[in-house]
């Protein structure tokens, strides 16, 4: 194996502090997910009065730990692991959608990495977080309307498309746009010196 064959495996396989950094991702997002249902349930119920579906844009909140423990680990697995435990998280403190919410939070770490895969693990930038939380608000749109527990599983066909647009351009926007944000700020105070996101401050927000 050549030198930069095996740097390339190197730096892609996960490192104590890696699994430690995204474990308390994983904890904050817990708690965030927590909050942000406790917040949803209240702010839902005028939008439900409006227009049921305009609630998916409330869906953000629920997929920050996937696309922010991407942007920090920069590792692949890192947004289906950050998520998925963030959402056990939410479950161990009690969520009003019961054991629902681990694969909720399953499909929508996956929505996130399977977009930083399509980039081989090698794009970070503002474009991708985008597209990291809309693919995530996507899968979770379609989690909400077609699996068995879907909460809007008897909404009508056009609704249901409402809903899945709303969820991603919720996701793009909160988890996406604000984890990025969020990750050029922490760079900033030098906590990310072990990762590669180190010099996120710095990186071309298009490049």
């Amino acid at each position: 194996m050549s030198t930069a064959a095996i740097k390339k495996t190197t730096s892609r396989s996960w490192r104590v502090v890696d699994i430690v950094v995204a474990a308390l991702i994983a904890i904050a997002g817990g708690i965030i997910f927590w909050a942000w249902s406790q917040g949803a349930a209240a702010v839902s119920a005028p939008m439900n009065a409006v227009y049921p579906p305009l609630t998916g844009l409330l869906a953000g909140g629920w997929m920050i730990p996937a696309v922010l423990g991407m942007l920090i680990i920069r590792k692949p697995g890192a947004a289906l692991f950050c998520e998925t435990i963030a959402a056990t998280g939410e479950l161990f403190m009690g969520s009003q959608y019961g054991a629902s919410v681990l694969f909720s939070g399953f499909v929508q770490g996956l929505g996130a990495e399977i977009i930083f895969a399509i980039f081989v693990y090698r794009k970070f930038n503002l474009p991708v977080s985008l597209l990291a939380g809309a693919g995530a608000g996507l899968f979770c749109g379609l989690n909400d309307s077609f699996a068995p527990w879907g909460w809007n599983i008897a909404y009508s066909g056009g609704d249901k498309l409402a809903y899945i647009v709303f969820t991603a351009i919720s996701g793009a926007v909160i988890a996406g746009a604000l984890s990025w944000i969020a990750t050029r700020g922490l760079a900033r105070t030098g906590v990310l010196a072990s990762f590669a996101s180190r010099k996120a401050a710095s990186e071309p927000a298009f490049s």
